[in-house]
Order: C-alpha cells, then sequence, then structure tokens
C-alpha cells in the first residue's frame, strides 16, 4: 500500500519504520515543524540546527510534502498527486478537515496513545498517570471530524509500572511510541491480507482530558504521597511540578518520601527546610522533601536564596 504519514517526533518516526517494515510504501511524509515554523526561518534551521524529524526524513530519503497545513489546498494538492492508500497521523495539533480525512483510497487512520474511548485528548501519557491507571496502550482508528471519536481499528495494550519509581510521562510515552511501530506493522499487513472491521467508540465509556492547566501542576499536600509522587512522574520531563507558598511559587525538583516520626501531622505543614530544599507533611501523614526548589519568575534563580532565607519558615503551610 502507499502510505502518507504525518506528525512528528517519536510516534511519527516508529509510524513510518513500521509501514517501512512490513513491506509498504511510504510516499510521502508531512512534519509539524512546517506547520510551527515559518518557511523562511525554517529554511536557516534546516540548514543550521536540523530537528531530529527533517534528519530522520533525510537519512530515510522520504518525499517530503511542503505545505503550511493540512488543510491548506497545498497539502491536498500534493497528496492527489501522490495518491496515498492511507494517511497515517502520530501526533498533530490541527484538527483535520473532512475534504483532507475522505482524501485517501482506503482512509486516514490516527494512532492515539491511550485505550481509546477513555483518554481522548492531547497528552494521556500524563493523565492516565496522574490518575492511576495500572495500563493503557495505543489504539488505531479511522479517523472522522471530532477528537479521537472514530471507529477503531485495532488496540494494543501496556502496563503502567508503579510505585516511587514507576514510570514518567517520558517512558510511558517510549513505551507506546515503541508499540505503535509494531502495531502498525500488524496493522498493515493485516489490511493487506483481510478485511478489519471498524468497531464504533463506547459513548457511556469516554472519557476527555483537555491540555495541563495550572491547578493540575501544583501538589497539593492534602493528597497521599503516593498520589503526589504520580503527579510529579506524570509531568516529568515536560513540566516541573509546583508549590505554592503564600503568594508565591516554588519549582519542585526531585521528590522523596519518608515516614513521619514527629508529632506533627497537618498536612502541607513545613517542618524544616534549608537553601532548596522542604520538609513538608503529606495527607497520609508521610514527608515530602522537596528538594532543588526555584522560585517562578525570570529573576528566580537568583532570588531564591533570599526567599527561602527570609520568608519561608518552619511551621508555615503550604496550599
Amino acid at each position: 500500500m502507499r502510505i502518507v504519514v504525518v506528525g512528528y517526533d517519536k510516534m511519527f518516526s516508529n509510524l513510518i519504520l513500521g509501514s517501512i517494515e512490513s513491506k509498504n510504501k511510504v510516499v510521502g511524509v508531512f512534519r509539524h515543524e512546517r506547520v510551527k515554523i515559518h518557511p523562511f526561518l525554517l529554511f536557516f534551521k534546516d540548514i543550521l540546527a536540523p530537528g531530529k524529524d527533517y534528519s530522520f526524513i533525510k537519512s530515510l530519503n522520504l518525499h517530503e510534502i511542503n505545505a503550511r497545513s493540512v488543510n491548506s489546498q497545498s497539502f491536498r494538492r500534493q497528496i492527489l498527486k501522490l495518491n496515498p492508500d492511507i494517511i497515517l497521523v502520530g501526533s498533530w495539533s490541527e484538527k483535520f478537515k473532512k475534504p483532507i480525512i475522505d482524501l485517501p483510497k482506503i482512509g486516514t487512520i490516527n494512532c492515539h496513545p491511550s485505550l481509546l474511548p477513555k483518554y481522548r485528548g492531547p497528552n494521556p501519557y500524563m493523565r492516565v498517570i496522574m490518575n492511576g491507571e495500572s495500563e493503557t496502550g495505543i489504539t488505531f482508528h479511522l479517523m472522522d471530524e471530532n477528537l479521537d471519536t472514530g471507529p477503531i481499528l485495532m488496540q494494543k495494550k501496556i502496563s503502567i509500572l508503579q510505585g516511587f519509581n514507576g514510570d514518567t510521562g517520558e517512558t510511558l510515552k517510549n513505551k507506546c511510541c515503541s508499540l505503535a511501530k509494531t502495531g502498525v506493522a500488524e496493522l498493515l499487513t493485516a489490511m493487506n491480507n483481510e478485511m478489519i472491521i471498524p468497531t464504533n467508540q463506547s459513548v457511556k465509556d469516554a472519557s476527555y482530558y483537555p491540555q495541563i492547566a495550572e491547578k493540575d501542576i501544583l501538589i497539593n499536600f492534602d493528597k497521599t504521597a503516593d498520589e503526589i509522587n504520580r503527579l510529579v512522574r506524570a509531568l516529568t520531563p515536560w513540566q516541573p511540578a509546583y508549590i505554592a507558598h503564600k503568594n508565591a511559587f516554588l519549582q519542585a525538583g526531585k521528590v522523596k518520601f519518608f515516614e513521619n516520626h514527629t508529632k506533627y501531622s497537618k498536612p502541607g505543614l513545613i517542618l524544616k527546610k534549608n537553601k532548596r530544599t522542604l520538609w513538608i507533611i503529606t495527607g497520609d501523614n508521610k514527608i515530602a522533601q522537596v528538594s532543588g526548589l526555584k522560585l517562578f519568575g525570570k529573576f528566580g534563580q537568583i532570588f531564591t536564596p533570599f526567599y527561602m532565607n527570609f520568608c519561608v519558615q518552619s511551621g508555615d503551610v503550604c496550599r
């Protein structure tokens, strides 16, 4: 089959590799930098500081589609010339419009990194860890005009490593992207050899999570040590967690947990401090050692020692 792959980063590259290894022909690729960066600036970036996607495309000598959007007339014209059987999508920020979805002979297929219909939305890697899920996976589904709602073609499951040294957002993403490589090869091989009947998603089982918001990155010390640990792991490496102290926010580095052998038990209570570390009671009466603290703001790194010395006291309560 003739395949066009649209996407970025590891999901993009793994879908390309899986397509090639299953003896299908990748006739074109469209990387997200084409949408994000002005063509003039991208021209020089590709020469002076080429990104991973560009280098990967060039290493395989793949034809690159040159357009500003998947919904542009330029993209449409090039797809018509390439005449693909399938457009594969692996991580993308734009909503595909129906005229583009309907262009390939067989269909436009998205690889979503969750077990749909659960965890629709832009970053399920974070959300499944935050919510303490024991498994996740990838879903290949036909695209429609809504987000992550189209009929399911195939799903693959993986376990999420639990505990204080469990999966982070990054390690889980790596697992899902590796799974996409073998999964797409299996899917395309099956589509070449047999009929696959799409299964409609269950509306009653569906859940959607939007982009991470400010409230999602604040450590709530009313929560248990496990819940706080899941938050920090889920955000790693893309987004630091923060502690709210009085009217300031402190960016957290590492967080470790210990048994509380003191007489104090109030969640959020600061037991001890040093230049860049706080010891704070959690909701299940553990002690969270939060190190590598940095005051939020342009000059946070400079003013952190002053703030920790004069504004933070043992006995304060973090919100």
